[in-house]
């Protein structure tokens, strides 16, 4: 985690060059402060980690726009995992979430197609068998 990039910066990054991103990653470190949560920047992947939330949030953590909401789930592989998900938002954009939903009402868990492209091992799911 690093504090030697100026906040402006880190948001730029944490939205991987996406306004949309830019604007929900505020919107999520303004809830995480609500929920009494600290957030610090991850640089290898990116994303903001904002801990100490003890709701907020679903599963082990969510992430949105560049900030992953969780109480303490920061392993390296989950924050790889999360870092990915960073990505389809700010591919996606504010259409990120429906997508998301829709997909996950038709193939839950590790059969969502975005869970699969995050990471199924990172993201603590089991290969479907």
């Amino acid at each position: 985690m690093s504090g030697t990039v100026s906040r402006s910066e880190q948001l730029r990054r944490a939205g991987r060059g996406s306004r949309q991103a830019v604007f929900v990653t505020r919107l999520a470190l303004l809830y995480a402060g609500l929920w009494r949560g600290t957030a610090s920047f991850d640089d290898e992947f990116e994303i903001f980690v904002c801990t100490g939330l003890r709701g907020g949030f679903g599963r082990g953590g969510t992430t949105f726009g560049g900030a992953y909401l969780t109480k303490g789930n920061t392993a390296r592989r989950v924050l790889r995992h999360e870092s990915v998900h960073a990505d389809q938002w700010a591919r996606f954009g504010l259409t990120f979430p429906f997508r998301y939903l829709a997909e996950e009402a038709r193939h839950r868990g590790p059969a969502n197609k975005y869970e699969r492209e995050a990471g199924l091992a990172d993201g603590g799911y089991r290969q479907p068998g």
